[in-house]
């Protein structure tokens, strides 16, 4: 079986769930989370880690900005019933460094704020991965970019992920009045999906 695991090129088109990436005049449609989509706002080309799903009815690629990232990704959908959808919301709802945390101490309460976990879920991914995570070490994966029009580009991810733009608006003004601290945009984000 080939595996794709990595791609460099051209980033031709950029939404929060996908984007076009030409590598060498091939032209590849990529999965990502708000935590890559806002990573790589500014640029116009980079290296994305990749990782394909193959199912019977389709080839899907995820890529991610970070290759620890993609490595939380792989173990995340390791874990029984939880899909690559339900990964990417995670990782969209948290940067990988909180989510790390949060299943090294067991905290079920933050992974239950992410839309589409419920109880049983976060107790399971907690439960199958804790020992790795703590194994591992809880690391920072923090990354400078620059953000243009962050809450334009934080509404824009809240609508991909399947919020109506009335709720996205409202938890967005929300997020932004309990600010205490300048945003980045996951931040705005992972607030925003909390307030849902």
């Amino acid at each position: 079986m080939t595996m794709i695991a990595s791609l460099t090129g051209q980033f031709v088109l950029k939404t929060p769930s996908f984007l076009h990436i030409d590598v060498q005049g091939v032209g590849y449609e990529v999965q990502i989370s708000l935590n890559t989509y806002s990573a790589i706002q500014g640029m116009e080309r980079g290296t994305l880690f990749t990782h394909l799903q193959i199912k019977e009815d389709a080839h899907t690629l995820f890529g991610f900005a970070e290759r620890t990232e993609k490595e939380l990704f792989l173990q995340l959908i390791s874990v029984n019933g939880v899909g690559a959808g339900t990964a990417r919301m995670m990782l969209s709802s948290m940067k990988p460094a909180e989510l790390r945390s949060a299943i090294a101490s067991g905290n079920t309460g933050a992974l239950e704020k992410i839309k589409g976990i419920g109880r049983k879920s976060a107790e399971r991914i907690i439960l199958e991965l804790r020992d790795k995570m703590v194994k591992a070490g809880v690391e920072s994966t923090a990354t400078g970019f620059k953000q243009h029009s962050m809450e334009n580009d934080a509404l824009n991810a809240l609508m991909a992920l399947g919020i109506p733009r009335n709720t996205a608006e409202s938890a967005l003004k929300k997020a932004r009045a309990s600010s205490t601290e300048e945003e980045n945009l996951e931040t705005l984000i992972k607030k925003s999906l909390q307030l849902i």
